[in-house]
């Protein structure tokens, strides 16, 4: 398959997927964007080692509608992607919500300059990459929700994050298998709301969505 085709391929891949995860048509040039940064961090991964996937093909599922699959379950106006690596959920979640305010947070410095690249080559001003650590980001009052796909135990990143919680807020974690063993290791200070099992299109693996906030 040449080049054209499969970016043709990519694109009706793109569209499907979105037509399922939404549940309606999306909206006049997100799939072009949703392309255009995986053309993106396609290119930067040839240099910057961002994404251990490397074929743009398995991107669409893994990277993209990996991402948005967790959009039923955002309510809040503003988001924080912990640890986002080439921007993994929040750049496909701050091109599908334009209203959605994303905060892109990693302490290497060549992801958040790809970020920052990502931001203006797209236009998209809801999107705001910031290099820090977890532990040290100190916003000055409580983050809404927080999300991370990149954390390796649930324990560590309530830990890391628990400074930025508010009696409102939710902290998610998009995992892989149900995490029986994390989830029963978590300290006391955090509540397990609920956990979904994420249908990612294109993608035959256990994918699930654990939704924590701070006990009373």
């Amino acid at each position: 398959m040449n080049g054209r085709s499969q970016h043709t391929s990519r694109a009706a891949a793109v569209l499907a997927g979105c037509r399922i995860l939404l549940g309606q048509e999306p909206a006049a040039g997100v799939c072009e964007n949703l392309l255009r940064y995986l053309d993106l961090l396609a290119q930067w991964n040839k240099a910057y080692n961002l994404s251990a996937v490397r074929d743009p093909n398995e991107m669409v599922a893994r990277h993209l509608l990996d991402s948005l699959s967790v959009l039923p379950w955002l309510d809040s106006p503003s988001l924080l992607d912990a640890g986002t690596g080439a921007g993994l959920p929040g750049v496909p979640l701050a091109i599908v919500r334009p209203e959605l305010e994303v905060t892109l947070l990693d302490s290497a410095g060549k992801k958040i300059r790809f970020l920052r690249h990502v931001r203006r080559e797209l236009g998209l001003t809801n999107m705001i990459p910031l290099q820090s650590r977890l532990e040290s980001h100190t916003p000055l009052e409580p983050v809404p929700c927080v999300i991370s796909r990149a954390f390796s135990s649930l324990g560590q990143y309530a830990a890391a994050a628990r400074h930025l919680l508010g009696p409102d807020s939710r902290l998610l974690a998009m995992k892989g298998r149900y995490p029986d063993e994390e989830i029963a290791c978590l300290p006391g200070w955090v509540h397990v709301d609920r956990v979904e099992k994420l249908c990612v299109p294109g993608l035959h693996e256990q994918r699930h969505l654990v939704m924590m906030s701070l006990s009373a």
